[in-house]
Formats: C-alpha cells, sequence, structure tokens
C-alpha cells in the first residue's frame, strides 16, 4: 500500500527541510548510539565464560546478563513513542546515552551475579530509548525515497560495533580484565552525548500527545518480565518451582493486555497496526528470525571458548567474522533490493540464513580455523540482508501520524524476540546438558541447540512468502517483470 497523492505532504518529514542536515550526518550519529550497543553487546559475549569463573557460577547461568538488559528494552521501548511525543526526541535521545554510560559505570564495578543484573537493567533503560528514538529521529528528518540509503549509513557505525566487539572483548579479558569492557563506554557515549547535542536538530514534540497509558504499561511489563524470567528459571537445578508461577503470571498478564487493547482508543502498543499487511508480516517473519540471531552471540562464544577450549582472543577472532559478513553486505543491498524486489529476496535469503547458522551445529574443534571462518561471514551477510529488508519495508505504508507508534511496536517485538533467542538458546543447553547429566556444556549440546533454534527461523518462510509480489516497489526501486 503506497500513500496517495494528497497525503504527500503528510509523508514530508515533520521539521523544515531548510533546517535539517544532511540526512547521511543525522544517520551516522544515530548510528553512533547503535554503535555503543552493538559494542557493548559482541565485548561482553567473549567475556561471559571468564565473568561467570569471576562470579562463582556455570556459564550458562550468565545467559542472565545478557537477558536483564534485553528485559530492560523490551519492557521500556513500547514508551518511547510516548516520552519522544511528550518531551522532544532530541531530548529523550541524549538524556538516554547519558543513562547508558551510568549503567555502564555501575557494571564495571560489580562482584556478583545478582548486581550485575541490577546494573545491566539500569543500562538496558538508556539503551531502550538509544536505537528507538533513533530510528523516530530518521523517520521523521528523512524522506521515504531516501529510506533505504538513511538506514544503510546508519547501520555502518552499528557494524563497526559489532566488528570492534570481539576482538577487543578478547584483548581486554586475556591481557587486562573483563571490567574495561563497560569502562571503553565511557568516552564513546560521551561523544555521541555531544554530537546529539550539537547536530541533532531539535523535532518538535507532540502540542496534544494522548493520555499515557499506565495500565497498559503496567500489563506488558508484567507479562514480558514473567515471561522471560520464567525461561530463564526453566533448566535451573530447582528451577521449575519458581518457573511455572513465573511463566503463568506472564501469559495471563499479556492476555490482559489484549483485551485491554482492543477497548482502549490509544493502547502503549498499538496492535491495530497489524491489519498493514507489509507491517504484521515484517513483525511476524522477523520475530521468528530473531530468535536464531539472538541465540547466536550468545552459543557462538561458549561453544569455541568452553566446548572447544580456544582462548578469549582466538574465539573473538571468529565472532568477528559475522559482523564483517554484515559490514559487507550493508553497501549492497540496496542494489540486490533494486534487482530481486523484497518479497523474492526475503524469501530465498531467509531459507540461506537459516540454514548458515545450521552448518554451526557441524563446527568441531578439528575443523580448519579459516573454514569456519569463511562460514560465519556467510552467516552474517545473510542475516545482515535479512534485517535490513525487514527494518525498511516494515514502514512502506504505515501513515506518518502513526509512524511514532509503529516504531515503538516494531522495536519492541525486535528486542523481546532477541531476548527469547538467547534465553531459548540458554535453555536448550541447559535441558540437553540435564538429560546427559553434563556439569558443563559439551559440543553435542550446542549441536543439538544451534539445530532446534535454526528450525525456528525457517518457520519464517511461510510468511516471507505471504508478501505481495510488489511489495516496498516503491522504496527499491524494483519493478516486475510483465
Amino acid at each position: 500500500m503506497v500513500s496517495p497523492p494528497n497525503q504527500q505532504n503528510a509523508d514530508a518529514p515533520t521539521a523544515s527541510a531548510a533546517a535539517l542536515p544532511d540526512y547521511r550526518l543525522t544517520s551516522l550519529i544515530v548510528g553512533c548510539a547503535i554503535f555503543l550497543e552493538q559494542m557493548d553487546a559482541t565485548v561482553l559475549a567473549t567475556a561471559l565464560p571468564t565473568m561467570a569463573h569471576d562470579f562463582g557460577v556455570s556459564s550458562p547461568a550468565m545467559s542472565v546478563a545478557i537477558t536483564s538488559y534485553l528485559l530492560a528494552l523490551a519492557i521500556l521501548i513500547p514508551v518511547s513513542g510516548a516520552v519522544a511525543d511528550r518531551f522532544g526526541a532530541k531530548r529523550v535521545f541524549a538524556g538516554s546515552i547519558a543513562v547508558f554510560i551510568l549503567g555502564s559505570i555501575l557494571c564495571s564495578r560489580t562482584n556478583s551475579l545478582p548486581a550485575m543484573v541490577a546494573a545491566r537493567l539500569l543500562q538496558g533503560t538508556g539503551g531502550a530509548m538509544m536505537a528507538p528514538i533513533g530510528r523516530l529521529v530518521l523517520l521523521r528528518t528523512v524522506e521515504r525515497r531516501q529510506l533505504i540509503s538513511a538506514m544503510s549509513w546508519t547501520l555502518m557505525p552499528a557494524i563497526l560495533g559489532t566488528l570492534a566487539g570481539p576482538p577487543l572483548g578478547g584483548f581486554m579479558v586475556s591481557y587486562l580484565e573483563w571490567r574495561w569492557i563497560f569502562y571503553i563506554n565511557v568516552p564513546i557515549g560521551l561523544l555521541g552525548w555531544w554530537l546529539v547535542r550539537r547536530f541533532i536538530p531539535e523535532i518538535p514534540s507532540n502540542e496534544r500527545p494522548a493520555p499515557f497509558d499506565w495500565r497498559g504499561f503496567v500489563l506488558c511489563g508484567v507479562g514480558l518480565g514473567c515471561l522471560l524470567f520464567g525461561m530463564e528459571w526453566i533448566g535451573q537445578s530447582s528451577g521449575m518451582a519458581a518457573a511455572v508461577p513465573l511463566l503463568a503470571i506472564g501469559a495471563a498478564a499479556c492476555l490482559g493486555y489484549l483485551w485491554h487493547a482492543r477497548h482502549r482508543a490509544h493502547p502503549l502498543i498499538d496492535l491495530a497496526l497489524l491489519r498493514i499487511d507489509s507491517f504484521r508480516l515484517s513483525v511476524i517473519s522477523g520475530s521468528l528470525m530473531r530468535i536464531t540471531q539472538g541465540a547466536q552471540p550468545f552459543l557462538l562464544p561458549l561453544l569455541f571458548q568452553v566446548g572447544f577450549g580456544y582462548s578469549a582472543v582466538r574465539s573473538g577472532q571468529l565472532i568477528l567474522a559475522t559482523s564483517l559478513g554484515a559490514m559487507l553486505t550493508r553497501s549492497v543491498t540496496p542494489r540486490i533490493l533494486r534487482r530481486v524486489g523484497f518479497r523474492r529476496g526475503m524469501v530465498f535469503n531467509g531459507v540461506l540464513a537459516s540454514l548458515g547458522y545450521a552448518v554451526c551445529a557441524l563446527f568441531r574443534p578439528d575443523w580448519p580455523f579459516a573454514l569456519m571462518f569463511v562460514l560465519l561471514v556467510c552467516c552474517g551477510a545473510f542475516m545482515s540482508f535479512q534485517f535490513a529488508a525487514y527494518n525498511t519495508v516494515a514502514y512502506e505504508a504505515v501513515p506518518t501520524e502513526r509512524l511514532s507508534a509503529a516504531n515503538s511496536f516494531y522495536s519492541t517485538l525486535q528486542q523481546l524476540m532477541l531476548s527469547f533467542g538467547v534465553c531459548s538458546g540458554a535453555l536448550i543447553l541447559k535441558l540437553s546438558m540435564g538429560l546427559e547429566h553434563h556439569r558443563e556444556p559439551q559440543i553435542a549440546d550446542f549441536s543439538i541447540a544451534f539445530l532446534l533454534v535454526t528450525a525456528i527461523s525457517l518457520s519464517s518462510t511461510r510468511w516471507h512468502m505471504a508478501f505481495a509480489p510488489d511489495v516496498g516497489h516503491e522504496l527499491s526501486g524494483h519493478r516486475r517483470k510483465s
């Protein structure tokens, strides 16, 4: 669906075009905030085994250090659009970076897993606003015909963050200590804060924002929080006694929100957006793919360090391959989409992206390093193309006045599915260890985990095929042949 001609003015950016900087500058600044998040996540992944040793817990138990951060994102991202509308996107964007810096400092000072979880929740509070509001700045200041290019420019710093993270994390764990992975966020965050204050334009806030949906916020928070932590407890020793009530409360709260959203004019997450075909299909298929993508940064470092006995530096070099593949693909993604279109690209590439991670189940310590590196480059390349397509075509038919709500909805599901990916990978790993009575995960346990999360992403093929043949043709420039 494309906006009719009489809505052309509605599709223009909110702020005056003359007052806006070049979209590439805005995209790079937004990308710097995403760089901070991506580097933090990839650096942390390589440090998990070392942190587990210092905290006196098993390596799989450290998944909570990742999911606690993603939980904060999933709970607070839904309010990002409402907060930006009420207080202004620029002000909230800068403030979120400051909170992220504070959380990073507290993470560096922790000495136990519970303290780390608390600090990661605060860090996630800042992160919950950084990426979605940065994307909202782009949606409100960039013309739709330039949106694919703007997204590509935004993702370049983010990819550099994922590139720098694994080797940097391996170096710090091997030659310094893991606390430095949080110290490094401080100078980068301060630079990002200054760039936002200096160059991001003032985007007018909504003069008459809708009343905040407090009941919806509580229902969403309780539902998502209980579901995620319920999954974390499954597989822990004596964890079922806590997991079952948490999962039951989470399911009841989510069902309560569904009823609440149908009877409120302006719900926290606007489920009516799912009536837009391209948005609904992007949400469903992207959610399934992101479960696999979320499990990958948790499973791979543990496989290489615990299963293969590699050093943190060696493991970081292999993890680097997925980021390198993503970076190589970003530059050619617009041209590929122009040539094959969104639907065909997502159908065929989605299968390749899923099967790429299935190959990881076959990795063994005697495999050549170069072969595993090349295969992981391909994994990163396929996934990068897939998510670039989702992130663009999702907003194709969303009216301008609903972009804020759509961005909050989409970002919430994105982070939630990444959280479920981590939980799913950890859960499968723990269950396999329990069945085989392994105290530490073995290579066979990792193989089972990779195969099962791959099966989840493969199921998205059905939804890719449901896209209209000409979906996104105005964005990509692709035209079907008669």
